[in-house]
């Protein structure tokens, strides 16, 4: 029986509910490590992962028995679970609906691990929503405002 050869890399970009910027310094790497242990137990190759106190970013090498919105599902599931057992938040912790999962070739792969390198810089002069909306408009994805992450009121 022949073997499966695949080379799959998405960033996945997924927010806080409502975008409250909870994700405290304190506990931020705790959460990325707790995540990257998910990635790893599902057989995927986590590259970087970084964020913001509203957001995260993750550069995954996919591998190809389970789906992206299965994984979704277990990495939101579960590390929102993780944040509420451990009362890290003031409320109950739960990531908003939806993501962005996005596909780059084997050497775009430098560029994209910076850029998730600096999140912090990045978001110094754009929003989230300005940042979310330039890679939907990047990739070229067809999107109905009402259901991208609303703004915060």
């Amino acid at each position: 029986m022949p073997n499966t050869y695949t080379q799959i890399h998405l960033q996945l970009v997924f927010a806080v509910k409502h975008r409250a910027a909870v994700i405290a310094p304190a506990w931020k790497y705790d959460l990325y490590n707790y995540m990257t242990g998910i990635i790893h137990n599902h057989n995927h190759k986590l590259l970087i992962i970084n964020g913001m106190p509203d957001h995260v970013h993750l550069l995954i090498g996919m591998h190809p028995t389970q789906s992206v919105s299965t994984l979704m599902q277990q990495l939101k599931q579960d590390s929102s679970k993780w944040v509420n057992d451990n009362r890290l938040t003031g409320s109950r912790f739960a990531w908003q609906e939806g993501y962005g999962a996005f596909s780059y070739g084997k050497s775009q792969l430098p560029a994209v691990i910076q850029y998730i390198e600096d999140q912090e810089e990045h978001h110094r002069t754009r929003t989230f929503l300005e940042e979310y909306r330039r890679f939907l408009d990047v990739f070229d994805i067809d999107y109905e405002e009402q259901y991208i992450f609303k703004p915060l009121e």
